[in-house]
């Protein structure tokens, strides 16, 4: 039986100190027991000598000092794993809230994970299609990857996540693929989308989802990205499934990790977050990956709102550090009605050249992306030179390339939340595009395939 100790010192806001304790550790899981006999939850975050701060899960109102005991649980927290997890909805703490069962655990799992040893790690190559051409087409996703999506406020970035987690898969194969979708801090009203969307389409058979709403406590959303983790884990590694996990929204998660680190009184770093928040954001993005002699994978898409759109901003900033690459949305783009409004000339995957070409995609692929990347580019200046000069200053080529971009965004980049288009058609609308061309254009595809594909 745990230690009472009736020794609460202080309650200030969302943190507790308990003086004269023993054997506690760091992390150690904790229950209140108010005079009432009502049980509330809590957390270590510090040790100094005997005495122990301790941060609340619930409110602190009506915990009086007197009369309320705590006790430690020697443990950290667990989430209970199983297979039946699949198709459930659960809170930030990993509790069912969707009127089901309790979930029967297969094991119980430490929250906090245990870091992949980078020499275990198998290479990130094997295609996931999305049904998003400006994904699949220009920053293809690879199997074991970690794909943020920068965002900012009052974009469709929820539409996306759920467009991508309803209709990802490995193509070719009869694979095990299951996702686990996560959402921190975000309203009734989105929570319900994405239930709904997932509903709808039966995509919620294979999908474990983890909510935490506005107002559940901070403690509660840091909570929430490693109980959806450790699922996946369990999922690839154990059940050797193919787990696609999507974070949303990191910001919120980061504005969590602020706020606890404030009441603790830490010295705070850029913009008042945590120094340590570079290696916080780690610890959740570095569990995604293969493993060598393990058939499951894990491959992770984060979505982060930018604050003010700025990608120098702490969170985006850090988080590109620590993943391969970023798929960036742009307001612009919004504003002309293209949907998904991805920006693809700043979007970037770093492994796309490991998942594309013959066997995995089509054997035109990559010569195909450089050439759209390049007319893109080209028209966008093109279209910039009309704006200043008028369009009388344009050459018949630049014409044509601009009206190459603004195709190349209503045709290929904007196709709705519900399209969900094969490679092979994404790969054709890109020639269809690029036979606006000339041919003699066409300096980076190989004359093989325009001999094969273009038509004019």
């Amino acid at each position: 039986m745990p230690k009472e100790y009736r020794t609460i010192q202080e309650v200030a806001g969302p943190l507790m100190l308990v003086k004269g304790v023993s054997d506690v550790n760091y992390n150690d899981l904790g229950e209140i027991e108010l005079a009432s006999g009502e049980v509330r939850r809590c957390k270590v975050l510090e040790i100094n000598g005997t005495d122990a701060l301790v941060q609340l899960f619930d409110s602190a109102a009506g915990i009086n000092l007197s009369n309320s005991k705590v006790r430690f649980l020697g443990k950290s927290m667990e989430l209970g794993v199983s297979t039946d997890m699949l198709s459930r909805v659960f809170d930030g703490m990993g509790r069912p809230i969707d009127d089901g069962p309790e979930i029967l655990p297969e094991k119980r799992l430490d929250i906090n994970g245990l870091p992949m040893n980078p020499a275990a790690r198998n290479y990130p190559q094997e295609f996931i299609q999305t049904g998003v051409s400006a994904i699949d087409g220009l920053n293809t996703l690879v199997r074991g990857q970690k794909l943020p999506i920068f965002s900012a406020s009052g974009l469709p970035h929820a539409q996306l996540a759920a467009q991508i987690a309803r209709q990802a898969r490995v193509r070719g194969k009869d694979e095990k693929f299951a996702v686990v979708f996560a959402a921190m801090g975000i309203t009734f009203e989105e929570s319900n989308y994405f239930i709904e969307s997932f509903k709808e389409t039966g995509a919620i058979d294979r999908t474990v989802l983890f909510i935490n709403l506005a107002n559940d406590p901070a403690i509660e959303r840091i909570s929430t990205p490693r109980m959806a983790l450790t699922a996946a884990e369990y999922l690839a590694f154990d059940a050797g499934m193919h787990v696609l996990v999507i974070l949303t929204d990191i910001t919120n998660y980061a504005d969590a990790l602020r706020e606890v680190s404030a009441a603790r009184k830490e010295v705070p770093g850029r913009r008042g977050y945590p120094g340590y928040m570079y290696t916080d954001l780690a610890t959740l993005y570095e569990r995604a990956g293969r493993q060598r002699g393990k058939n499951g994978s894990i491959t992770l898409i984060p979505i982060l709102t930018m604050p003010e759109d700025d990608k120098t901003h702490p969170i985006p900033d850090l988080t590109g550090y620590i993943t391969e690459g970023q798929i960036i949305l742009s307001r612009d783009l919004y504003r002309k009605n293209i949907s998904p409004p991805i920006d693809v000339l700043p979007s970037l995957s770093r492994l796309k050249d490991k998942g594309i070409g013959d066997g995995k995609t089509r054997a035109d692929h990559s010569n195909t992306m450089n050439q759209l990347f390049a007319a893109y580019a080209r028209g966008k200046d093109a279209k910039e030179l009309m704006v200043i000069l008028g369009e009388a200053a344009l050459t018949d080529i630049d014409k044509i390339y601009a009206e190459f971009a603004d195709r190349f965004e209503k045709e290929y980049v904007s196709q709705g939340y519900d399209s969900n288009r094969s490679i092979e058609e994404t790969l054709d609308i890109g020639w269809k595009l690029l036979s606006i061309l000339p041919r003699s254009e066409l300096k980076r595809i190989d004359d093989k395939f325009l001999d094969m594909y273009y038509q004019k």
